[in-house]
């Protein structure tokens, strides 16, 4: 029986004890350029190599079958099990995440929202005067996604975009609407930029409702992400 999801990075996959695991929901967030969707789409890989398939809801409109092929050589024989579901605007994505118990058939081992929150963004700036009610909506949806990967026993991937935050405590990035997603996400990495534009660090902040700060460097290659040894 499936337990969990690599991310085909051996040193990332150490960490998280073997992978993203079934029945939880994991939050990938980051900088642009920080290589979120790669990771995700190596685990939709190495899920459909497990025979499994994946429902990837692409809500940037931004999946590339090109990078697809480059990061998977057999993608011929696993691209029927990784299914792309692209929504247009926040009711659409909110329509999809609604029915996932319907798409979830037989054989489904992950499901990747990418990313969860742009959609959200472009209605709040379009609604300011409903944010209060959106940030509720998104909320509700992260409530779904946490009940639907536990009773149809799939892993949840949720990609988020970030927002500057600057205060005397703390000077950094955050998700957007991070208080939501964090809480109800199971395991949370961070993918933070270095002085190397090819490498970035995946920070593990929680793994399965713990917290922790154990992280890695990964190198973007072409063919996916790898391990990167400093000094």
């Amino acid at each position: 029986m499936l337990q969990k999801i690599p991310t085909g990075c051996e040193v990332l996959d150490e960490i998280l004890e073997g992978g993203f695991s079934i029945g939880e929901i994991s939050l990938i967030y980051g900088e642009e350029d920080t290589a979120k969707t790669t990771l995700a789409m190596q685990c939709a890989i190495n899920c459909a190599r497990l025979g499994y398939k994946t429902l990837f809801i692409d809500c940037d409109g931004t999946f590339s079958i090109e990078r697809l092929a480059q990061l998977a050589l057999d993608l011929e024989k696993i691209a029927e099990l990784i299914i792309l579901s692209k929504p247009e605007d926040f009711s659409e994505q909110t329509m999809i995440i609604d029915r996932l118990p319907d798409y979830l058939t037989k054989n489904f081992g992950l499901v990747i929202i990418d990313t969860l929150t742009s959609l959200y963004r472009a209605k709040v700036a379009e609604k300011p005067e409903r944010v209060f009610e959106l940030n509720r909506e998104l909320n509700r949806q992260m409530a779904w996604l946490a009940q639907t990967a536990k009773t149809h026993k799939v892993a949840m991937i949720v990609v988020s975009q970030v927002r500057s935050v600057v205060d005397e405590s703390f000077n950094g990035v955050m998700p957007v609407a991070d208080r939501v997603l964090k809480f109800w996400a199971d395991t949370i990495i961070a993918m933070k930029t270095t002085g190397n534009p090819r490498v970035i660090k995946a920070q593990v902040e929680r793994k399965n409702r713990k917290e922790t700060s154990e992280f890695c460097y990964l190198r973007i290659e072409e063919a996916g992400l790898c391990p990167f040894k400093t000094g």
